[in-house]
């Protein structure tokens, strides 16, 4: 009996590593979809490029970057693209991100879309203005235990252009057991005035590829590769009062919006609400401080939600959505816009209390990374 049930584990084992074998020499010898067209909008702009890849690397590996907050995870929906021949069937990780209206229209996710035969796509004309960056890291600090502010002086092309509140794709080079080169999404801190380099705010992610990277193994004088400007986030018309919601490294699009409401004098009423957990999570408080007195009608709100004792904390304490509902109840909030950054987790709870109390899904403003 014993013996039959060792037979029998041995022979699943031997059928296992030939079905791996056979599946290597598929992808190997079958998979090769030799060289593939791509025509984009309306053969603007023609490609040939060897098939196999997803349609956001391809597009990538031609300088023509689509934004991807998740860095081709599928779960920003931020590589959206219309393919009207060539993409095959909607795959079951396209459909929970695309709205009916938007399958309709042939829209579908570049970065789970292969490419395996000619193709006819469209893209935004903005999107031809994202550039590769070189550039080398000239200044590293430590904002909190886990939160690191680095500069990134810009080599080739030297200079950018974007708006205060978008982000830039930061890509790692190998390191220790990651073999590959993987991006991701982060805000910009530095003022859009600046031209000729880029602050990002990095916090460490248990586990993270990309900032284990540069919490562990970034050093100043580093080469790095950026990928952008790309994101929607930034300041929008209106007389009403912005509220500001933030936690942890999401303060870094915030001081940048707030750095342009003072280049622009922008005057309108402000709050700025932010989460963290104790006082040692907490930094920016004298940039915050300065921008109070710049910005007459500017107030900052920090939150903890679990203070210390040693902490003598005497400001808000909770969840950073009850300071927001204290501010926000039994008011007109009709024309009030609010701006936000943070974990999926916060800016859903925000999202949900800001509509309970009048202000509505299009006056709520934010990249959703995750």
């Amino acid at each position: 009996m014993y013996m039959n049930i060792l037979i029998t584990v041995g022979v699943m084992a031997g059928i296992s590593g030939v079905l791996a074998v056979l599946l290597v020499i598929a992808e190997r010898f079958l998979a090769d979809y030799g060289d593939v067209k791509v025509s984009i909008n309306d053969g603007e702009k023609e490609l040939e490029i060897k098939g196999g890849q997803t349609l956001l690397a391809s597009l990538n590996s031609e300088k023509i970057f689509l934004p991807s907050a998740c860095g081709g995870r599928g779960t920003c929906a931020y590589c959206k693209c219309k393919v009207t021949d060539g993409a095959g069937q909607l795959l079951p990780t396209e459909e929970p991100l695309l709205t009916k209206e938007e399958i309709k229209q042939n829209m579908r996710l570049a970065c789970q879309v292969k490419v395996k035969q000619d193709m006819v796509i469209e893209i935004p004309e903005e999107l031809f203005n994202i550039k590769e960056f070189r550039s080398r890291v000239t200044f590293i600090k430590d904002l909190t235990h886990d939160i690191k502010l680095v500069r990134f002086e810009l080599i080739e092309p030297n200079e950018i252009n974007f708006k205060a509140g978008q982000y830039i794709q930061l890509w790692t080079k190998p390191y220790g057991d990651v073999k590959e080169s993987v991006s991701r999404a982060y805000s910009m801190a530095s003022p859009n005035r600046e031209h000729n380099f880029v602050e990002l705010m990095i916090r460490l992610v248990p586990e993270g590829m990309c900032t284990s990277w540069v919490h562990q193994h970034m050093l100043e004088g580093d080469p790095v590769k950026l990928v952008g400007p790309m994101g929607e986030f930034q300041l929008h018309e209106g007389d009403g009062e912005m509220i500001f919601v933030a936690g942890g490294s999401g303060m870094a699009p915030i001081a940048a919006l707030l750095e342009e409401m003072v280049d622009k004098h922008i005057d309108r009423k402000a709050v700025y609400f932010f989460g963290a957990v104790t006082s040692k999570d907490l930094f920016y408080m004298d940039e915050m401080k300065a921008f109070e007195k710049k910005l007459p009608n500017f107030r900052f709100v920090p939150a903890l939600s679990a203070p210390l004792p040693e902490d003598n904390w005497h400001g808000e304490t909770g969840l950073i959505t009850q300071p927001l509902i204290n501010h926000i109840q039994e008011r007109d909030n009709s024309q009030v816009q609010a701006y936000m950054c943070g974990s999926p987790g916060m800016i859903f709870a925000c999202s949900k209390v800001l509509n309970s109390h009048g202000i509505s899904s299009d006056r709520i403003f934010y990249d959703p990374f995750a």
